[in-house]
């Protein structure tokens, strides 16, 4: 006999439905998976065939063959088990449901019969709904975040045998639900503030301005100067989540198997710091099957790369697609993916290898070449996507040692939440597009025009400094936020001369 049973698979964050399909005929006993099968699907018989035993079932000693449709999706994961087994109980006539049609069915099954939890269970639900499904069955452990999603019932299962009697109607499991109220509550405490930072006034500034207009920035100084402390900082700061912002960053993080538990939405800004040794698979995405990476766990809110000139030069200049796009694109001969990945770049690198390059009262023991070389690490090309260039200067002791302290991060988020809100005034019209990093050339043509004095002085400045394009576009989009957080409509000559400031590493040498 022939059963089909609905479930899904995931292709790069989002949910496809998949049938699964399960015949039992007659012939030498045997159990072949078809449909483009990964490893851990194909080892899925002997999961299944245990679980089925265990549960007090017999399993048919026929031929049984089950096929993934589409058949040209590879598909991966321990999610098919739980779908598999309720497809052989009912080719089998165990299992006699009407409803099962109506149910699409996932979950990782141990040879006891219990149900694990799977990954990508957020897209997978979401697929379920837009093809019409009336419910799912999940893991009991990923219930939670499948009721995330409004229109679907969501039916935690803990064992195959529950699954069993909820199909056919012999057990009532009333659907999980979630005050999406509670889960989403942006009260996000952190546990680190800005008040705690002593001096360096003007990098708090520019963390303001990164954070009001969604600026990438690059902090120079020796160490101890405070770079990664203030980077750490920077989510504080920065505008509450959205809900579909949330849900965006919870579907990477559900892909990944990476969503807490008890967390099934993210309310909070996620901050990525990466080793120096990661690889560009590991920053970018990648593998035989394409999964996401660092820049696409860090979709809406922090990506921080310390001592960026440890990284690998190759593994740096994968970076420039999605910080200029907002996404990256993996190709493979198979098929091509395409990941979220809108962050801002936190990039913190030494003058030089030993850190006292122009320091007074360090000595610096690095030789030219070695200078140079350091700093080749970082392209040009990647300097020039990265809006906020400015020096860390080292901290004197009074500075370390006052008492004054300073503004609290909840203080700042107020006049960087006020900025955004002036924008998304001006941009109400634009699709996807809510702040002034965001801009193209044809969005300053129209967003940023200057005034005689303004466009005079960034006319020196682009002479005086051999500034590129790029840079140029940086200045302006950088003028914009200051002028937002002064709410001023206009960009002013004081507006370019601060934001000229920021572009510190374009200064011709």
């Amino acid at each position: 006999m022939l059963a089909k049973i609905q479930s899904n698979a995931v292709v790069g964050v989002e949910g496809l439905p998949v049938e699964v399909e399960v015949d039992i005929s007659y012939g030498l006993p045997s159990f072949s998976t078809v449909g483009l099968p990964e490893g851990a699907v194909r080892e899925s018989r002997e999961r299944v065939k245990a679980a089925i035993k265990n549960s007090g079932y017999d399993f048919p000693n026929r031929r049984i063959t089950v096929n993934l449709a589409p058949a040209d999706v590879k598909k991966e994961g321990t999610g098919y088990d739980l779908p598999m087994a309720l497809g052989i109980l009912a080719a089998s006539d165990t299992l006699c449901s009407d409803i099962l049609a109506k149910y699409g069915v996932i979950g990782e099954l141990s040879l006891d019969g219990g149900v694990r939890p799977a990954k990508g269970v957020l897209p997978m639900a979401i697929a379920s709904r837009d093809a019409g499904m009336e419910g799912i069955l999940v893991p009991v452990q990923n219930a939670h975040e499948a009721a995330i999603v409004a229109g679907i019932k969501v039916i935690a299962i803990s064992t195959l045998y529950e699954a069993v009697e909820f199909l056919a109607g012999r057990k009532e499991i009333p659907p999980t639900s979630v005050d999406l109220q509670k889960v989403f509550n942006n009260n996000t405490s952190y546990d680190v503030d800005f008040f705690e930072v002593k001096g360096q006034e003007h990098v708090k500034r520019a963390l303001e301005i990164a954070a009001a207009g969604g600026h990438n920035i690059l902090m120079k100084g020796p160490p101890g100067s405070g770079k990664t402390m203030l980077a750490r900082r920077l989510p504080t700061i920065l505008p509450d989540l959205t809900f579909d912002e949330a849900l965006e960053t919870t579907k990477v993080y559900s892909v990944m198997g990476l969503l807490p538990v008890n967390k099934p939405l993210l309310n909070s800004r996620p901050f990525r710091a990466p080793h120096h040794t990661i690889s560009d698979a590991g920053l970018i995405g990648g593998g035989q099957t394409p999964r996401p990476g660092e820049v696409s766990l860090s979709h809406n809110g922090v990506l921080f790369l310390d001592e960026s000139a440890e990284f690998k030069k190759h593994v740096l200049e994968v970076l420039r697609q999605p910080v200029e796009d907002g996404h990256v694109t993996i190709s493979r001969a198979a098929s091509s993916l395409c990941f979220p990945a809108r962050f801002i770049l936190v990039v913190a690198l030494n003058p030089c290898p030993c850190g006292y390059l122009g320091d007074t009262k360090n000595n610096c023991t690095c030789t030219p070449i070695q200078i140079q070389r350091y700093e080749s690490k970082l392209s040009g090309p990647l300097q020039d996507r990265i809006d906020i260039h400015l020096e860390v200067p080292a901290l004197h002791y009074k500075e370390m040692s006052g008492t004054q302290v300073g503004e609290s991060s909840a203080k700042i988020k107020k006049r960087v939440e006020a900025a955004r809100e002036f924008q998304k005034g001006r941009y109400k019209n634009r699709r996807n597009f809510y702040c002034n990093g965001q801009m193209k050339a044809k969005d300053l043509r129209k967003f940023c025009s200057l005034d005689d004095s303004s466009r005079r002085l960034l006319e020196k400045a682009v002479e005086q400094l051999g500034l590129s394009a790029r840079s140029y576009h940086k200045i302006l989009k950088i003028a914009r936020t200051i002028g937002d957080l002064a709410q001023s409509e206009t960009i002013k000559a004081s507006h370019i001369a601060e934001a000229i400031q920021y572009r510190r590493l374009d200064r011709r040498k």
